[in-house]
């Protein structure tokens, strides 16, 4: 009989060591919670460049020598004892982030399904295709749901701190199920986000892995673009009157434009607007009545977005004084924007690239 190969005898190991790893506090007695999730190889894998699933599985064997570690939350310091197998996140936001590192998440909660934002599982579009490779469950819409993320005998929960999707009302609970990460990306891009989830859970480095493609691609549209004029209003518009959410230079969005070399405008407090989705670094609430005053900006870049908000914005008439909205220096930046993950911020830079390409010599 021929000897196993070295792949073969790397896998077995592999599977051995995970499945005796588990996290303190958790029922070791749970098949299912021993278990981890099977991430194939895809032809989206090739087409991003990703590691082998071999090379990912010895990085993952080799993160397992530096445990257990902590990491500062919001919460407080939270410390992991072995590398989690089985991760619920409560906040479809940071789901794509955690699926951009190849993290083991398993469930997620979800948002309103066939919205021009979402699938119809609730999972946003451009994470979708992934999402549905890794056969990941879609655990309530919207509301937290503490019975359904208890059902999947998770190791390790992921909350948001702050946003719509945010599950801290249910965080004492959740946290007598399994250990329970809070994490702020209020203020944070989503590269940071990716590297904090990549120490805590033993994916650093597929954290850097895809960081670093998105640098390189965001060189590329530096290079090829010619800015508008700046300063700019970044913003998400809200056609029902409720006003704009201005994003601030300490936003993902804000802190991806700096990089590309835009600027931000940011309006005097004198007409900055209220706190209705919680106290916030990476957004700034105009009402309606203060929307004009506050969009001080050259160009207006608008954020969850498509062709038909730009129309909406250029016939609002308390707008079209606006030096951006009558110059028609209004531009979007895609339906997907409002969060970025990964999968999105690297559709908004195609977006930005089309919009102020540079113009190519003869």
């Amino acid at each position: 009989m021929k000897s196993k190969s070295p792949v073969i005898r790397l896998r077995w190991v592999a599977a051995a060591l995970l499945s005796a790893a588990m996290l303190s506090g958790c029922d070791p007695s749970s098949d299912e919670a021993q278990s981890a999730p099977r991430h194939s190889v895809t032809d989206l894998d090739i087409a991003l460049n990703e590691p082998h699933a071999a090379d990912r599985h010895n990085a993952t064997l080799n993160a397992q020598q530096s445990w257990p570690r902590t990491l500062q939350t919001p919460k407080g310091p939270l410390t992991l004892q072995q590398a989690p197998q089985r991760i619920v996140s409560t906040s479809v936001t940071l789901t794509g982030t955690l699926l951009a590192i190849h993290a083991p998440v398993i469930g997620s909660g979800a948002t309103g399904r066939n919205s021009t934002v979402a699938d119809e599982q609730g999972f946003f579009t451009q994470w979708s295709r992934v999402a549905k490779e890794r056969q990941l469950k879609p655990l309530y819409v919207t509301e937290p749901n503490a019975e359904a993320i208890a059902a999947e005998a998770p190791d390790l929960i992921v909350i948001a701190a702050t946003g719509g999707d945010s599950a801290m009302k249910l965080y004492d609970r959740l946290s007598t199920i399994a250990p329970t990460l809070v994490m702020d990306y209020g203020d944070k891009s989503w590269q940071q986000l990716a590297r904090q989830l990549g120490e805590i859970t033993g994916h650093e480095d597929d954290a850097k892995n895809v960081i670093a493609r998105f640098e390189q691609r965001v060189q590329e549209v530096k290079q090829k673009i010619t800015l508008p004029p700046q300063p700019v209003s970044a913003l998400v518009y809200y056609e029902d009157g409720r006003g704009v959410n201005l994003w601030t230079p300490e936003s993902a969005q804000g802190k991806l434009l700096t990089e590309l070399g835009f600027t931000l405008a940011m309006p005097p407090a004198d007409v900055h607007g209220g706190t209705s989705m919680g106290q916030r670094h990476d957004i700034i609430q105009l009402a309606g009545e203060n929307m004009a005053a506050g969009l001080i900006g050259n160009t207006i870049l608008l954020f969850s977005s498509d062709d038909d908000t730009v129309r909406k914005v250029e016939a609002n008439p308390f707008l079209m004084h606006l030096e951006p909205v009558s110059a028609k220096r209004v531009y979007s930046t895609g339906r997907d924007t409002f969060r970025l993950d990964y999968y999105s911020a690297t559709n908004m830079l195609n977006s930005i690239e089309q919009n102020f390409k540079a113009p190519q010599p003869d």
